[in-house]
């Protein structure tokens, strides 16, 4: 079994961890992007695919890469490395999509974002995440949830609500729509 069917498995067995390691914990599927690893809470992913093609939408910006045909769920991609003004890389064997549950105000959308690759899940006590730090207004920091220490490193919790924000996806919307 490779790491991300394992992660797949983890995901899918996500209740019974929740259950086993209390309410008072989180899970996180980690990734991999330049060389940093980033984690999102485990429930809101839906799956993992690895790299395809997407479609292009015209007068969309650089990160939105375009959309996929999610069993009839028309889905925006996202680069996460062109979002966070890192140098793009020749997509690899590695390079997976991270079908996300992001909501909004009015609703629950399906986003894809593209990393390098899946890192590992990790449950992690709510009083093991540090928040963000303060940059003051020169720096954005309202995408991150809070630096968490697993074993060695530091992972950086991404908020995806705020990362994947609603003026993006309205704009997307529109284009594909119209």
């Amino acid at each position: 079994m490779d790491l991300a069917q394992q992660i797949e498995s983890d995901m899918q067995n996500g209740v019974q961890a929740d259950n086993q390691f209390g309410k008072n914990s989180e899970q996180l599927l980690t990734f991999i992007l330049a060389g940093e690893e980033y984690g999102v809470d485990i429930l809101r992913v839906q799956e993992i695919k690895g790299w395809d093609s997407v479609t292009p939408i015209p007068n969309t910006p650089k990160h939105i890469l375009g959309v996929i045909n999610l069993r009839g769920t028309i889905v925006p991609i996202v680069d996460l490395r062109l979002r966070f003004n890192l140098d793009s890389i020749v997509y690899g064997p590695t390079t997976v999509v991270i079908m996300l549950k992001v909501k909004s105000e009015d609703r629950t959308r399906t986003m894809g974002i593209v990393v390098d690759g899946v890192s590992d899940v990790y449950n992690l006590a709510q009083d093991a995440m540090k928040p963000p730090p303060d940059f003051g207004s020169v720096i954005s920091v309202d995408f991150v949830k809070g630096l968490a220490t697993v074993g060695e490193h530091m992972v950086i919790v991404l908020d995806i609500d705020h990362l994947l924000n609603a003026g993006e996806l309205a704009m997307l919307e529109e284009a594909a729509t119209g």
